[in-house]
């Protein structure tokens, strides 16, 4: 299975809510020059509009994301 190492360290959004363990969310991270959509999961719920660090790819376009201070993402 490819893993999308490249998002590894990236900072975004959440645009859909994650469920901890009982659901994926989606992040928009800024990579490669612009912004991309991912299945995010995290450890614990986290609501839309939290910002975000990819801390692990775990499968195609999917990340594991840890609640990130706001003023550490930059998405423009």
């Amino acid at each position: 299975m490819h893993h999308d190492s490249s998002a590894v360290g990236a900072t975004g959004i959440l645009i859909v809510a994650t469920d901890g363990d009982d659901g994926y969310g989606e992040v928009l991270i800024k990579i490669r020059g612009g912004t991309e959509t991912y299945l995010a999961v995290s450890d614990v719920p986290l609501a839309k509009g939290t910002s975000v660090l990819v801390v692990e790819a775990i499968g195609p376009r999917t990340v594991t994301v840890v609640e990130w201070p706001e003023s550490f993402v930059v998405l423009d």
